[in-house]
């Protein structure tokens, strides 16, 4: 039996598999010097302490180590086809985003120097025995030029960050994308050696079998992480000046357009949720957010600044609905414009609407000021503590009435009531 066994893997081997010192078949495979021996070498000194098996035996351990390589090579190799995917998607991306925020940064700046320039044409007006004299105006025009010089070069330098920014954010992609595509060409080239392998006869199989396992597990230990890409928000630009607390009002709360689950305390400043909501005849529940309720103060033209406290709520919305159907409470996102604020954990994000879009926030905003320009269809969002631009949008065109909203996620079962409370000018403050 033992001979007609030996007779049949000679013949399964192919004619120069063979021991080239001892003229024997090589039947046997060290584990330990991933070699094949024949039966001399196997009782040499060199390997009397090895493991060794047979052939078949050895070549059917690596085959089954194949396939295993292979079960977890492939779906690897999809994902990082899709991640390079992404990224060179990314890179478009970066490049419109890196556009819209200087576009935004402009049109903040572009706000800032046309209520400068109006604010000191209507002092200039205003000055005692007003009449119209050349030279007058033009020595009142010093320092109306230097601090739109001021603003010019705080723009530059605002728009330098952003585009340095935006080149780092391209190396990074662009150093992901030859790192990714240098995976892929070695994982399909694994995936289809492995293949091969799985497919060939034992005595070639076992030939620089290990070699390719290493190469497969360390394709598997090598990571797919998509490039962190630097949000241009943390290129801060400067806001609210001083001037918009001359447009701040004192804006105060709807009972009528409140949502059920809404408590608004005496003076109409202030708003909370109940953690049980309550129901509330003739109001309808139809908000898309959450608990919501708009201000008494409606607004067709002229500038407006408000500011809200916001640190007690972990969920919050602020911003305009532009109320051009006559609804007092609105059904839909149409005709918003809205900041939200969200606390999952100890991770705070903030999202700016329409469209959806997330913004950068490495802490949590504690008051936030909105600014609105009804004529030349400007909204702006503030970081009051930090006197910091959030976002803002440009261009846009009203065509009705215009009033603050004001909205609270419902808590969850067994949270506290979160509140916002709209802060009084100085002017109004006890």
């Amino acid at each position: 039996m033992s001979k007609r066994r030996d007779l049949q893997q000679r013949r399964s081997l192919p004619g120069d598999a063979s021991c080239r010192d001892h003229r024997e078949p090589l039947l046997l495979f060290c584990e330990d010097e991933q070699v094949t021996l024949c039966r001399q070498c196997f009782l040499s000194q060199e390997h009397r302490n090895h493991v060794v098996c047979g052939v078949h035996e050895a070549a059917e351990n690596f085959r089954k180590l194949f396939r295993e390589l292979l079960s977890a090579l492939k779906p690897k190799l999809e994902a990082a086809k899709s991640l390079l995917a992404e990224e060179q998607e990314n890179m478009g991306m970066v490049q419109a985003e890196e556009q819209n925020f200087k576009e935004m940064v402009k049109s903040e700046y572009e706000m800032m120097i046309r209520l400068v320039t109006e604010e000191n044409e209507m002092n200039f007006q205003n000055l005692p025995g007003y009449t119209f004299n050349p030279h007058l105006r033009e020595d009142n025009q010093g320092p109306l030029m230097k601090l739109t010089a001021e603003l010019e070069k705080k723009y530059q330098e605002t728009l330098q960050r952003l585009s340095r920014l935006g080149r780092e954010n391209m190396n990074k992609l662009q150093q992901s994308e030859v790192r990714l595509y240098e995976q892929i060409v070695s994982l399909h080239g694994v995936t289809a050696e492995l293949e091969k392998k799985c497919a060939e006869p034992s005595f070639l199989l076992l030939k620089d079998a290990r070699a390719l396992e290493l190469s497969g597990v360390s394709l598997l230990s090598q990571g797919l992480e998509p490039t962190r890409i630097t949000d241009p928000s943390l290129c801060q630009t400067p806001g609210p000046s001083k001037m918009l607390e001359l447009f701040q009002r004192p804006i105060t709360l709807d009972p009528k357009t409140a949502n059920s689950c809404l408590v608004l305390s005496e003076d109409l400043r202030s708003v909370k949720l109940e953690n049980v909501q309550q129901e509330i005849p003739g109001i309808p529940d139809i908000f898309d957010f959450s608990a919501s309720v708009l201000g008494v103060e409606s607004f067709t033209s002229g500038r407006h600044y408000w500011e809200v406290n916001v640190e007690k709520a972990a969920n919050w919305q602020l911003g305009i609905f532009e109320d051009s159907t006559a609804r007092l409470i609105p059904k839909s996102s149409k005709g918003k414009i809205l900041l939200t604020g969200s606390l999952m954990g100890t991770k705070y994000t903030l999202w700016v609407f329409p469209p959806l879009k997330g913004i950068y926030l490495e802490e949590q905003i504690h008051k936030v000021g909105v600014f609105l320009d009804y004529k030349y269809g400007h909204i702006s969002f503030y970081d009051v503590t930090k006197r910091l631009l959030i976002y803002n949008f440009s261009g846009l065109v009203f065509k009705g009435v215009v009033r603050p909203i004001f909205s609270l996620c419902s808590p969850n079962e067994g949270t506290s009531a979160d509140s916002l409370s709209i802060c009084l000018p100085d002017v109004f403050a006890v």
